[in-house]
């Protein structure tokens, strides 16, 4: 499966767009982890714990929008968009998105 965040993929030609394509996942940190950060908070420092669960997310929303992608068929998906938010303090939801095409 070929990922971009363009609307085009080099040195191929789009075939048929299949629509939109798309994956999310809540995250949430241990309470132990969440109290080492909160410490973070007041001394300074990156919150390498919380760096740590918003990758894991990115890729778990990722694979769920590629399995969407190839149950319809498709070669790549293009113009790719992450989006995160709080849903509550020590978690969040990662979407990612885009348009699932086959390429000829």
């Amino acid at each position: 499966m070929i990922l971009v965040n363009t609307d085009f993929v080099s040195g191929k030609e789009i075939g048929e767009s299949l629509g939109l394509v798309k994956g999310s996942t809540i995250r949430a940190k241990h309470v132990g982890k969440d109290i080492v950060s909160s410490f973070r908070t007041l001394v300074g420092g990156e919150m390498k714990e919380y760096g740590q669960m918003l990758t894991e997310a990115r890729q778990i929303a990722t694979k769920r929008m590629v399995d969407e992608a190839e149950a319809l068929g498709a070669d790549a998906v293009l113009n790719i968009r992450f989006s995160t938010s709080a849903v509550m303090q020590g978690a969040a939801e990662i979407l990612v998105y885009g348009t699932a095409v086959k390429l000829k």
